[in-house]
């Protein structure tokens, strides 16, 4: 695979768009000191590579009503190749699995719950331990309030 270059401007482009998703193409080149042709261009080559997969509001859910956040850590009846894929198209399927993540360690994915409530989460998991999603067992951590969501800082992860 042939890595993208990525000089300071489209770092600082990639990094205000992180936070801040509608900023106006003109306020966003004078921010990275481009004139907006050339800032649109690099966007459009950043879309076009991959490096830019949408752009999206980010709601505050507790604004829409109760709701509860989980993370449940993941354990798999088997560790076979098949066991893996049918448990991920398990959860590509529920919406209220809004992430979830292969991980190493002791537990095979950890992923992150949105619910209505304790109730309908508990529901949620049931359903997944008496399917053929493969669940052997899980732990999950109701989040109590959020401390910190931002977006990774950029500059950190350039070489």
């Amino acid at each position: 695979m042939n890595r993208l270059r990525l000089d300071d401007r489209d770092i600082a482009l990639l990094a205000t768009l992180t936070r801040e998703g509608r900023i106006s193409k003109t306020e966003l080149a004078a921010r990275v000191n481009l004139s907006p042709t050339p800032c649109w261009e690099r966007m459009k080559r950043l879309e076009q590579a991959g490096l830019i997969r949408g752009y999206r509001a980010e709601v505050d859910l507790a604004a829409l009503g109760p709701h509860v956040q989980v993370f449940v850590t993941v354990e798999l009846d088997s560790h076979k190749a098949e066991s893996f894929q049918r448990f991920e198209r398990s959860i590509a399927r529920l919406d209220e699995v809004t992430g979830c993540w292969a991980i190493g360690g002791g537990y095979d994915y950890l992923m992150q719950v949105i619910a209505r409530d304790i109730s309908a989460f508990q529901d949620l998991m049931d359903g997944l331990l008496e399917s053929r999603a493969g669940l052997r067992r899980y732990f999950s951590y109701i989040v109590t309030k959020p401390i910190k969501e931002l977006p990774p800082a950029l500059a950190l992860l350039q070489a």
